[in-house]
């Protein structure tokens, strides 16, 4: 019976593999086993009830209240036209230079992470509005799409992140569950915006990474990057900052609220629902077709991340019944290499699940998991956060199951073939393993800011 937890998990990944719905995955699946396991006397029944609470819990947390209001803000901005005007302003400053559009998409695509937090949204966004632009001008298919699915996915790390918002949520509780088995009833706690702060300069770096590549890409391969001709009645100051400064201006609003201290990640949220209303009036986009989109988006993500939420709490608690905690510590604490070999082990696993599972199943099953079991040993909770980010955000890419890659196929020509967007993203799945092992060796590259803030 001490091998039931590893069973359990091992179900789960075949019955999402066979296409059913993820939350009804895990809550089926984890019923299917309490029930088996209390008919043969090996699972008490009791932790069950503990799941009315759960729920009430879930309902009642303040910190996943920033979902919807953040989801709304980027489906608002999506139906705005930020991103076509972005990216036409940016294609006029840098289009000139060889590889200049692909610099043009990485900043676009930092400015929407940083905007809307969503990355299947800014991928597709993307893809519509510069691949056919990039294709027509003469960029390699590989290049084109390799550069769109590796900005989309910075919505995973840059914040205001969904994924970020649900880590920092999920992390909380496994740090204050890890510091109570050491014996300390006094907790410090460690909140979502420490985790926004902990993620601004990997972000940061990992876009000077990617333009860093299309600049090495226009001395070594000119001719797949071609520079464009510029109309310079067409390039005024005066668009290219009509484009610029409204996200510019929402970001700061909402990230700087919370770095600085002056609202809390919820209550950013809002404002930041609240100024893409305003974006989205001020460029005469709302009416009631975009706005029926608007909020039938938002109810259907919003639903979906509740609903694996719920599943997920419910496959932890049986899982848990089955002693699942204690054979991973186990494990965890007699591994060759102490902290540094479970983490490892640890990351590997994570980035080898993020082929199959989306990050809010990983989130929500695994990380409650080996979290505690990890802080436990000593790690800091914001850099193993951070580095959870990181880690989820290169599976995004990972052929064959990349989400992102699915996501763009969906939108690009059929000119364009699978192998070339396969072989286009290999240069920053790489650029993204450096940055996963610069955070290894220099924690302190996500740590720094959140110290340096909230002391």
């Amino acid at each position: 019976m001490e091998y039931v937890p590893l069973l359990m998990f091992a179900v789960v990944c075949l019955v999402l593999l066979a296409g059913y719905p993820v939350a009804l995955s895990l809550a089926g699946t984890a019923l299917i086993f309490a029930g088996v396991g209390t008919v043969l006397g090996h699972f008490e029944s009791a932790f069950l009830s503990a799941m009315p609470s759960r729920l009430f819990g879930i309902i009642n947390n303040q910190t996943l209240l920033a979902v919807p209001l953040f989801v709304f803000m980027g489906a608002m901005l999506e139906r705005s036209k930020i991103a076509e005007n972005l990216l036409n302003a940016m294609s006029l400053l840098f289009g000139r230079f060889s590889g200049g559009l692909g610099i043009s998409v990485t900043l676009v695509g930092m400015l929407l992470a940083a905007s809307t937090g969503i990355v299947g949204a800014t991928v597709v966004t993307m893809g519509l509005l510069s691949l056919p632009t990039m294709l027509k001008r003469g960029y390699s298919a590989p290049f084109a799409t390799g550069i769109i699915c590796a900005t989309g996915t910075l919505g995973q790390i840059i914040p205001p992140s969904i994924a970020l918002v649900l880590l920092g949520d999920v992390l909380s509780s496994a740090y204050q569950q890890a510091q109570l088995s050491m014996g300390i009833f006094s907790p410090k706690t460690v909140s979502v915006g420490d985790l926004f702060a902990g993620a601004v300069l990997p972000g940061l770096i990992l876009v000077v990474l990617y333009i860093t590549y299309c600049i090495v890409i226009a001395f070594v391969k000119p001719q797949s990057v071609p520079r464009i001709e510029r109309n310079d009645e067409q390039a005024s100051w005066s668009l290219m900052l009509s484009a610029l400064i409204p996200p510019l201006l929402l970001m700061t609003a909402v990230l700087g609220s919370i770095l600085l201290g002056y609202a809390t990640p919820t209550e950013a949220a809002g404002v930041g629902a609240v100024g893409s209303l305003l974006l989205a009036i001020w460029q005469k986009q709302v009416n009631k077709k975009n706005l029926t989109a608007v909020l039938d988006s938002t109810v259907k993500i919003t639903s979906m991340v509740f609903l694996i939420l719920i599943g997920a709490s419910l496959f932890s608690l049986v899982f848990r019944g089955f002693d699942g905690e204690v054979m991973i510590r186990e494990v965890f604490t007699t591994m060759p290499g102490g902290v540094f070999g479970a983490t490892a082990i640890t990351m590997l696993v994570i980035f080898f699940l993020g082929f199959i599972l989306d990050f809010i199943e990983i989130t929500f099953v695994v990380v409650p998991i080996v979290a505690p079991i990890l802080l436990a040993m000593g790690l800091d909770p914001v850099w193993l956060g951070i580095m959870i980010a990181v880690n989820l955000q290169t599976s995004f890419l990972t052929p064959p199951f990349g989400f992102a890659l699915f996501y763009l196929r969906g939108v690009a020509p059929s000119t364009v073939k699978t192998a070339d967007i396969y072989r286009g993203v290999i240069p920053f799945i790489a650029l993204q393993l450096l940055l996963l092992l610069a955070l290894a060796i220099w924690p302190s590259i996500a740590t720094w800011l959140p110290n340096k803030i909230y002391g």
